[in-house]
């Protein structure tokens, strides 16, 4: 019986795959699938794959699709899927060593979804940032920890009981930016029981060319308008399934820091004169006018304060300048 499918979505990652998937395969290791979905590569992406899924037919299958966008890539993975539960993992990342058997381990118990913690380097292989939960190990709820909106969203880093996507039919949205944060905090309504490992076994590459890396053309700074409709997917089913109010505060703290803070300044480092950062700005304060009488925003640290102050002055120039020096900085760090 499969305990787990970790679907891969493949896209023109000839330079990183081959490690991505070393990395993921224990010949000897029963009770998990590797399922491996080629998005359209046009590069040497589906030549690995099919060459991968010959070495180890017993544990990797592969399907070629039409380019549809990371979010499609993993809903074909979810549809094709065995185990009992799923783990997404990105193509040109990588789990650390012995990671999936003691992730297997694991999954003897009665658990709607595991977290574990992932570190963020380079290519060249420089640790720049650990990123870990911030509770206690052990098994907890969302109504026990509200706080879990206030993490990543990231689809990696979690195993989840496939049967939740059966019973919900929440799936990725196809070609959006920021799929994670309108499919992740949907989930954890319909988890009854939640548990954390202090284990970093994901490794997230940090690199040139990375939806989240994007460079500064026209079009990339527009597609971060798209975090609006991320976030109002997840805030119209926390609507529609009774339970806004109840974590209005942390939904509330969720879009401050992601649509506010984070997506403001990425667009202002890419072009201070862009009108996105204050359509963005524009957005949030409709959604959220009374965000300052929020517990967690009033509590943020001195760093964001800053950012805080500039954006809601609109003065993006200053903005612009303290986060290059800020950068600057912590590259000297380095």
């Amino acid at each position: 019986m499969l305990k787990l499918s970790i679907i891969v979505p493949v896209y023109n990652v000839e330079k990183y795959l081959a490690r991505c998937l070393d990395s993921l395969i224990y010949p000897q290791q029963e009770g998990y699938e590797l399922v491996v979905v080629d998005d359209g590569s046009t590069d040497a992406s589906s030549s690995i794959c099919l060459d991968y899924a010959a070495r180890y037919p017993q544990l990797v299958r592969t399907v070629r699709t039409p380019n549809g966008g990371l979010g499609h890539a993993r809903n074909t993975g979810i549809e094709l899927a065995r185990g009992d539960y799923v783990l997404f993992q990105d193509s040109d990342d990588y789990l650390a060593p012995d990671a999936v058997p003691k992730m297997l381990a694991l999954l003897e118990q009665d658990v709607d979804i595991f977290f574990f913690d992932s570190r963020t380097v380079t290519e060249s292989g420089r640790v720049m940032n650990d990123d870990v939960l911030h509770r206690p190990a052990g098994a907890f709820s969302l109504e026990d920890w509200p706080e879990l909106l206030h993490e990543s969203p990231t689809a990696c880093c979690r195993m989840i009981r496939r049967s939740l996507f059966e019973e919900t039919r929440i799936r990725f949205p196809d070609r959006l930016w920021f799929e994670d944060l309108a499919t992740t905090p949907r989930l954890y309504l319909h988890a009854k029981k939640l548990f954390y490992v202090p284990e970093i076994w994901y490794y997230y590459l940090l690199r040139t060319g990375s939806i989240t890396n994007a460079n500064s053309s026209a079009r990339s700074i527009q597609r971060n308008l798209e975090i609006i409709t991320a976030m109002d997917m997840t805030l119209n089913y926390y609507k529609a399934q009774g339970s806004y109010e109840k974590y209005l505060p942390q939904l509330e703290y969720m879009a401050f820091y992601h649509q506010l803070l984070t997506a403001t300044t990425r667009v202002n480092l890419l072009d201070r004169r862009s009108d996105v950062q204050e359509k963005l700005r524009q957005d949030f304060v409709e959604k959220f006018p009374n965000y300052r009488e929020n517990a967690y925003v009033r509590a943020i640290p001195a760093k964001y304060k800053l950012l805080l102050h500039f954006i809601e002055r609109r003065q993006y120039l200053a903005l612009n300048l303290i986060m290059r020096l800020n950068n600057l900085v912590r590259r000297k760090e380095t």
